[in-house]
Formats: structure tokens, C-alpha cells, sequence
């Protein structure tokens, strides 16, 4: 009978232990925590100064995003995408094609938009480099 309530024991402890609550989750980051890790700052600039034409600025901007240690594989792909972008309108194919594979190494599922996909300069690349 003792064999037996060793594991009666265990049993009761398993389900009591599947009964608890979960830990609670943690809180979802805000703009304002992210703008104070460096490399999603360095992000933040890159894109704000590559829709501002700003393209040296842009490219030092994402290089610094993606050498600080962006935490999301989404996040090292749209760095690589505007690098890609950057490098091919200065005729830096090399370039151009290593940042396509790398955004497609950081995020799988990375793809060009229709319209981007469609551009005379970066598309031919991009699609030569990323089927």
C-alpha cells in the first residue's frame, strides 16, 4: 500500500502545481524603452534619416543598428532592406545583394512589397538574390 501513495502523491502534486497561475506577463516595451537600447535607436535614426534622403547619414545609421545587436530578426531585416536600397542606387551591387541575403538570413519570411520588388534598380537584384 505504501508503493502506492508515493505516487498517488506525486499525481495530487502534478495537478495541483498544472492548477497554479501563471507567472504574470511582462509588460510590452513602449516607444520610450526602445529608444533607450542603442541599437533600436540607431534604427529608429536610420529610418528616419533614409525617408528623409539623407542616405550617407541612413547607411552609417543601420550599420550602427546592426553592429550594436538589434534584438529582432524583423528589425535586422528592414536595417538590411534599406542597406540593400541604399547600396544599390550607388551601384554597389555587391553590396546590394549581401544585404538582401542577410535580411533574408535575419527574417525568413523577409519579402519585398510588389512595388518594391518592382524598382528598376534594387528589383532585378532582389530577385536574382531572393526567390
Amino acid at each position: 500500500m505504501k508503493a502506492l501513495a508515493v505516487p498517488a502523491l506525486l499525481v495530487l502534486m502534478l495537478t495541483l502545481a498544472g492548477c497554479a497561475a501563471p507567472p504574470p506577463a511582462a509588460a510590452p516595451s513602449g516607444l520610450a524603452d526602445l529608444m533607450e537600447r542603442p541599437a533600436e535607436r540607431a534604427l529608429f535614426d536610420g529610418i528616419r534619416a533614409y525617408d528623409d534622403a539623407q542616405y550617407p547619414q541612413a547607411e552609417a545609421a543601420l550599420r550602427k543598428a546592426l553592429g550594436s545587436g538589434l534584438a529582432s530578426g524583423r528589425d535586422r531585416a528592414s536595417a538590411h532592406k534599406l542597406l540593400a536600397f541604399i547600396t544599390c542606387t550607388s551601384s554597389r551591387l555587391a553590396e546590394c545583394e549581401a544585404a538582401f541575403r542577410a535580411a533574408r538570413a535575419a527574417d525568413p519570411a523577409f519579402a519585398l512589397s510588389r512595388s518594391e520588388a518592382g524598382h528598376p534598380l534594387w528589383g532585378p537584384v532582389y530577385r536574382r538574390v531572393v526567390p
